[in-house]
């Protein structure tokens, strides 16, 4: 990576954590009885990955292992690949670019279980990287408890991702997503039976996949490609290609080149 964007992607990060501290500011403001949670969340730290950690450990945080325990995985984890901190940030942007419901970056890192999932997977995928599995199996476990999202913590997740309410998203081991990709409610990558190796789907750059969808098998989804809402895709997705249906079949091609990034969930049939 070059120095020029070496300092653009610095100098993003700042002027993120810049607006969410704003953001805190005014909820502790405007709302007396939050001020010890905004305060303790994000005004006491003074990176964002530090807020983060504080705030996923006291909602993971379980008998047998405390936040303290959870908050020093999470700094092992970024030492171990400091790749988690940028993802975190371009995650954090696009949620809150592509969802209506979040006016200010302070909404995401504090409330929307979501983009906690997805860190949370973040952090278990840095550590079964490094070989603590027993302890990335605890928090795809306390994931799935508290946020109702159970993403395995061998899945290979790219940047930019929103995983849009998060409850009831179910990935499977092998899968793969790319970047810039929208996951909505109730959506499942998984397998197709008990097979073994490689067995679940591979997402391209620039998917949405709408509310309810399943899909099975080892598969590609092609970039840009739209799944429409409770769709069953037992087959491979072209690039942008709209499908739909039960099981799924083209219904047309998509009205953008990536969909998840504009959250455009119109269906274009085929003429």
């Amino acid at each position: 990576m070059d120095q020029v964007m070496k300092h653009t992607i610095v100098d993003a990060g700042e002027a993120l954590w810049k607006s969410v501290r704003e953001g805190a500011e005014q909820i502790a403001q405007a709302e007396p009885l939050l001020v010890d949670f905004v305060t303790r969340s994000i005004l006491d730290h003074d990176r964002i990955e530090d807020s983060l950690g504080y705030i996923l450990a006291n909602r993971l945080k379980h008998g047998g292992v405390s936040e303290a325990l959870s908050q020093q995985a999470f700094v092992e984890a970024i030492e171990f690949d400091p790749n988690i901190v940028a993802a975190m940030r371009v995650d954090l942007a696009a949620t809150v670019e592509r969802d209506p419901a979040s006016s200010r970056a302070v909404e995401p890192l504090l409330y929307f279980k979501g983009f906690h999932a997805l860190q949370t997977h973040r952090f278990a995928h840095a550590l079964y990287n490094s070989g603590r599995e027993d302890f990335a199996l605890y928090l795809q476990s306390r994931a799935s408890q508290v946020y109702q999202v159970d993403i395995n913590p061998a899945v290979k997740i790219g940047c930019g991702i929103m995983l849009d309410h998060g409850t009831g998203i179910v990935i499977g081991e092998t899968a793969t997503i790319g970047d810039h990709v929208s996951i909505l409610q109730g959506v499942t990558l998984g397998g197709t039976g008990k097979e073994l190796g490689d067995r679940h789907p591979k997402v391209g750059n620039g998917v949405l996949i709408g509310a309810g969808a399943k899909i099975l098998g080892n598969i590609k989804i092609g970039h840009g490609a739209l799944v429409a809402a409770g769709s069953v895709v037992l087959d491979e997705v072209p690039p942008h290609t709209t499908v739909a249906g039960v099981p799924a079949k083209i219904v047309g091609k998509t009205t953008c080149s990536e969909p998840g990034c504009v959250m455009d969930q119109m269906v274009t049939t085929l003429e």
